[in-house]
């Protein structure tokens, strides 16, 4: 396909035409309500917040703005500058000439190069633009730790992992694809239950929620909404953010809770009640199979592509690389495969806001009203200092959940 690269070239540069434009009408419909707060805003936050707020908003755009286009440089340079076949042939030629391990590690060698780039504008958002606004509560040291253990796990784990699928492709035939589809799935299944017991440790301090009111309301509430959890746990995340967050991980009888220290420092009991009510929403709704079962659909057709790509006498050797070889396809497909997803985003993020929307009328129905759900809610986002004048196309491009506004006026309306 001799026009690939400019069609390359061309997605890469709509995508990051369409980017700018959205944070561009983003920040002017900040702007427009920086002065006056709408009048669903002035009940969520008061003035000095929402004056903070805004502020934040509008740096943070301003620097993901400047991310946007030094990540599509660094991209355009790693795709067509030969940077990526050069290293290639630099990592195979460590081993036999067919040898799997040397193709297999080439992986994550590139990851890790490809990510050394973007490490200034990391520092700089955490230790500048984060500390600005009271949120970082991370150290230099801390930071760099974190760095090198995801870079050793990237070796440990991804490496394995990629040998294994290499090992699939060259055994497995023309169907390797749908062989390679289970080894990765059945590995995303299997880190569902192990990432909290064994990864997640490595960063962050769990410790179970200690005997109390707070533990007596947050069980009995999942008692009396089919939410049998082993355990409910605490993570430490004030050790590098002041951002709040609840989650849970896992499914079946791996499930469990996990609530970050800063949540329980900034609501009251009955309001964390009623986050994790909107916790155990998404589980009662059947949110978590339908998500993996569409993962599931999404890497199925992402692994038929990859097999029809590599198949092309075109693909590989369009970015320089020998036809037919894998490993590179692979890297390929991850590195180019955003420039599309990028336009269906607002789909995922439509059914991602519809869940969010049953989860929160769950909540309120578990909690007899929407007080608390909306107490909480607004906590959040004072303490977060959350975006409450978002452009409606910026939000439909970037927003999982919908806006306070929205999730509001559907809890009191419903």
């Amino acid at each position: 396909m001799p026009y690939l690269l400019p069609i390359v070239a061309g997605l890469m540069v709509l995508r990051l035409i369409a980017e700018l434009i959205l944070t561009a009408l983003n920040r002017a419909e900040v702007r427009r309500h920086a002065g006056a707060r709408p009048p669903a805003v002035a009940a969520i936050m008061d003035e000095p917040t929402y004056a903070k707020s805004v502020a934040y908003t509008l740096e943070k755009s301003r620097f993901g703005t400047l991310t946007e286009i030094f990540d599509t440089l660094v991209l355009a340079l790693v795709l067509f500058g030969g940077v990526l076949p050069w290293l290639y042939s630099v990592v195979v030629a460590w081993g036999a000439p067919d040898a799997l391990w040397t193709r297999a590690l080439f992986l994550p060698i590139a990851a890790a190069l490809m990510a050394i780039p973007a490490l200034p504008f990391e520092w700089w958002e955490q230790f500048r633009l984060e500390q600005k606004f009271g949120f970082n509560k991370s150290t230099p040291g801390l930071w760099v730790t974190d760095k090198l253990k995801g870079t050793l796990l990237l070796f440990a784990i991804g490496y394995p992992l990629l040998f294994a699928l290499l090992w699939v492709v060259e055994k497995a035939g023309a169907t390797w694809w749908i062989w390679g589809f289970g080894l990765l799935f059945g590995f995303q299944l299997l880190m569902l239950i192990l990432y909290p017991k064994v990864i997640l440790p490595l960063f962050n301090k769990l410790t179970p929620l200690p005997e109390g009111e707070l533990r007596t309301r947050l069980m009995a509430l999942g008692d009396r909404t089919g939410f049998q959890a082993k355990t409910i746990e605490v993570i430490d995340g004030s050790k590098r953010s002041g951002h709040s967050n609840a989650y849970f991980t896992g499914f079946g009888r791996f499930r469990r809770i996990v609530l970050f220290d800063t949540l329980i420092a900034q609501l009251t009991a009955e309001e964390l009640e009623a986050v994790l009510a909107h916790e155990i929403g998404h589980y009662r709704r059947g949110h978590i199979p339908k998500l993996i079962t569409m993962s599931a659909a999404m890497m199925l057709g992402g692994f038929a592509v990859v097999a029809w790509l590599a198949r092309s006498t075109w693909f590989n050797s369009a970015f320089g690389f020998p036809p037919g070889e894998m490993a590179p396809s692979f890297l390929l497909f991850a590195l180019l495969s955003g420039v599309v997803t990028f336009w269906f985003s607002p789909l995922s993020n439509l059914l991602s806001r519809k869940f969010e929307y049953e989860a929160d009328a769950f909540a309120r129905d578990a909690m007899g009203g929407p007080a608390a759900m909306v107490g909480a809610l607004r906590k959040l986002a004072q303490k977060n200092l959350t975006n409450l004048t978002p452009h409606r196309w910026f939000s439909g491009f970037y927003y999982s959940h919908p806006t306070l506004v929205e999730r509001e006026a559907a809890l009191v309306k419903n």
